[in-house]
């Protein structure tokens, strides 16, 4: 273990950290608004990463491709609102996550009969293929670096809209208490609505940005939906403040816990048991950060209504 592993390691939990916000934003918004439990969250960043591959392969530009796939997407995630969502927003939490359940199950075969069962490919721009040299004898790849610069711009533009406008000023007033919000005459209807698109919007880019690095495949959307809720468990529900923060947490610890215990296993007791309970700790890891956070604070580390 030396410095440069762990500045390498660090800089992979701060990108795959972003990525986590950019999910987790949107699903405590629409959770924290809406009361809503959304598990088709995770459709939206896998249709978002589909559409983002395709239009970058039909005009040749990954970045032109990454526009219109946001684009896309926030269509299907305002007609998926309109059509399916609003009829859930009254019933209970079971009846919301069988639903969204549905709609998460019936999105992975719809996107298997029109792309395939096999994986597409997603390139970065040909400009950030290689690494950039950071410090002597350390490089990392200039496209990861851009994932946390693009991240990084994204959450500034976020806490920007949340907290210097009246947007924001409404959905934060509606994720501390939808009733008041509604009395005090916001447009609960369209703010739902344009919530929802926000949230879709960020799962294309969360989608589109993580391409290249993940596999674009049928069901990419379930497991790192698990995470994004593990996140705004964290952050508190509603909470953009603690969206960041437990995304920046659960980034961080994922990525070194998967490199580095190994490693103290490996040195501790032997490569045989590393390569055996090694993964199997570091993928508990997360959980037992979470359990942490909420024994000490219930309600995560920044409720909305704080």
């Amino acid at each position: 273990m030396n410095t440069i592993l762990i500045l390498e390691q660090t800089l992979n939990g701060l990108q795959f950290g972003l990525m986590l916000f950019l999910l987790a934003a949107g699903l405590t918004l629409v959770f924290g608004i809406m009361d809503m439990i959304n598990l088709a969250h995770g459709s939206l960043y896998m249709i978002g990463a589909y559409l983002v591959a395709s239009f970058s392969q039909a005009s040749g530009s990954f970045w032109l491709g990454l526009g219109l796939g946001v684009l896309a997407t926030v269509l299907v995630g305002v007609l998926l609102e309109f059509t399916v969502l609003r009829r859930l927003y009254h019933r209970d939490h079971l009846s919301q996550v069988m639903g969204t359940f549905a709609i998460l199950l019936m999105s992975n075969e719809i996107v298997r009969i029109i792309w395939g069962a096999q994986p597409l490919m997603l390139n970065p721009p040909a400009a950030l293929a290689g690494p950039v040299r950071l410090m002597d004898g350390f490089s990392y790849p200039a496209y990861r670096l851009l994932i946390i610069g693009v991240g990084l711009a994204v959450a500034l533009l976020l806490w920007l809209l949340v907290t210097r406008t009246r947007f924001g000023m409404q959905v934060r007033a509606g994720a501390a208490n939808r009733e008041m919000a509604t009395a005090m005459g916001a447009n609960v209807r369209r703010l739902f609505t344009l919530v929802f698109a926000l949230g879709a919007a960020l799962c294309a880019v969360a989608g589109g940005m993580l391409g290249p690095l993940l596999a674009v495949q049928v069901g990419m959307g379930e497991s790192i939906l698990i995470l994004a809720f593990v996140v705004i468990v964290i952050g508190g529900i509603g909470s953009i403040r603690g969206a960041l923060l437990g995304a920046m947490l659960v980034g961080l610890v994922d990525t070194a816990g998967r490199t580095l215990v190994p490693l103290l296993f490996d040195k501790a007791m032997g490569p045989e048991v590393a390569a055996n309970a090694g993964p199997a700790v570091a993928s508990i890891l997360i959980y037992v950060l979470m359990a942490a956070v909420l024994f000490y604070k219930p309600q995560g580390l920044f409720p909305a209504h704080d």
